[in-house]
This record gives structure tokens, C-alpha cells and sequence, in this order.
């Protein structure tokens, strides 16, 4: 006898979701393990969305606290956690959303002696964060384990997303092969929103295997007038982390 994955509230919980991915499809979410790096801007639509899809499991490292000007954008926190943990104040209001969904909550700074173990034995990598350096450790990481890693990035009302699958698209380093210098970089709250939701949307449609991603195409979101574009990005055969002399 095969005993149902979702359980009688659950059909109930996605109905709606289930008129589009099937069961089969909302069972795939319950048995994913996704690592969101980053509890803030970006981490917040991620990891709220992806709660929300029924996830199974979500591992949501961040090695900062909640301050006031962070509440523009980490709709995840609050004006009352302030001073908090972002990881603790985030997995409360997860745990709010959707008491089926297992939260791990790590509240660390990735680097490339733990990178390997936080990551752990998750389907996927969601970059989130707001630096170049732990985004290049993250993107050799998810080609050392064969995983996906779902980049997006923002900058005032202007933002991108992209998909990489190691072997078969352009990997973060191809795309960027040099970091920009780091800065305190402006941001309207909705631009993290949008870029967010875009990746969200990726890995929901990656673990159902429903739709088209973005794969070798790097999506531009320009806020000021509202417009998408998407170009193409080819993979680097010399490039230091997926080439030929580089991460296999």
C-alpha cells in the first residue's frame, strides 16, 4: 500500500497550486531542501513564497541582525525585531506562515571552510546575498555538488535573475567575471520584491519541472519604466570556477 505524501489539509492548503503542478508536482515541493543564503531583501520574498508553496525544507543562513534601516525591504522583520537575530526573526514568521514546512535557521557567515557543510545535502542553492565574494564561493559550491544556484541581484529600482545548472549553462563567474567593488547600494523596498518573486518562481518551477527557466539568458528588471529584457550569456571556456582549468 502507498501511503499518500500530502496529508487531507494539505490538498486542501494548495488546492489552487495543484490545479496547475498536479500532486505529483506539490509532493516534489514537500520533499525539496532549499538553501536560501541571505535572510534580508532578497532572502525575504524567497524564503516567504517558497514557505508559502510548501516546501519542504528550507536551510536560511545569515550571519547579521535586524536593524531599522533594513526594514524598507526585509519584509521578513518587523519594527518589534529589531536588535534580533535576521534568522530567528525570519524563522518565526515562516514557521507562521506554514507549520508543515521544516526551517533551519543558521546563524553564521559563509565561508569557504564551512561553505561546503552549511550547504549540506540541499537540492539547491538560492543566492540572496548582497555581496560578490560569498556569491563566487556559493557558485563554486553548487558546481562542486552538481546543484542548481539561482542568482539575483539589485541596485535601486533595477535588478536581474538568472538560473545556472552546472554543465549546462554559464555560471556566475562567467557572467561576472570580475566582482564590483563593494559599497552601500541604494534600494527601493519593491525591487528586492520583484527580483525575489522571479527567483522564487525559478525554483518552484525547477523542482516541478514545469515551464521554461532561465537558463544561459540573464533577466534585467528596470523599475523606472517598468520594462524586462532578457540577454544572452554564454559560458566561459577559460573561466576559473566551471572551465577547463577550473571546478569540473
Amino acid at each position: 500500500m502507498v501511503i499518500p505524501l500530502l496529508r487531507e489539509r494539505e490538498l486542501e492548503r494548495f488546492d489552487r497550486q495543484i490545479m496547475i503542478l498536479g500532486e505529483e508536482g506539490q509532493e516534489k515541493l514537500k520533499r525539496a531542501r532549499v538553501f536560501i543564503a541571505g535572510a534580508g531583501g532578497l532572502g525575504s520574498p524567497v524564503s516567504i513564497y517558497l514557505t508559502a508553496a510548501g516546501v519542504g525544507e528550507i536551510r536560511i543562513v545569515d550571519d547579521d541582525v535586524v536593524e531599522l534601516s533594513n526594514l524598507n525591504r526585509q519584509i521578513l522583520h518587523w519594527e518589534r525585531d529589531t536588535g534580533r537575530r535576521k534568522v530567528d526573526s525570519g524563522r518565526e514568521k515562516l514557521e507562521a506562515i506554514n507549520s508543515e514546512t521544516l526551517v533551519e535557521a543558521l546563524h553564521l557567515t559563509i565561508d569557504e571552510d564551512n561553505v561546503s557543510q552549511v550547504v549540506g545535502d540541499s537540492d539547491l542553492i538560492v543566492d540572496a546575498m548582497d555581496n560578490f565574494p560569498v556569491r563566487y564561493i556559493l557558485n563554486k559550491t553548487a558546481i562542486s555538488k552538481g546543484i542548481p544556484f539561482f542568482h539575483g541581484g539589485v541596485y535601486g529600482f533595477e535588478g536581474q535573475v538568472t538560473t545556472i545548472i552546472p554543465g549546462r549553462t554559464p555560471c556566475l563567474r562567467c557572467i561576472f567575471p570580475e566582482a564590483p567593488p563593494r559599497e552601500v547600494f541604494p534600494v527601493v523596498g519593491v525591487t528586492p520584491g520583484i527580483i525575489g518573486l522571479i527567483q522564487a518562481t525559478e525554483v518552484i518551477k525547477y523542482i516541478t519541472g514545469i515551464g521554461e527557466l532561465l537558463l544561459g539568458e540573464l533577466l534585467l528588471w528596470d523599475g523606472l519604466d517598468s520594462s524586462i529584457d532578457k540577454v544572452r550569456v554564454k559560458r566561459n571556456p577559460d573561466c576559473v570556477d566551471c572551465g577547463e582549468g577550473g571546478l569540473k
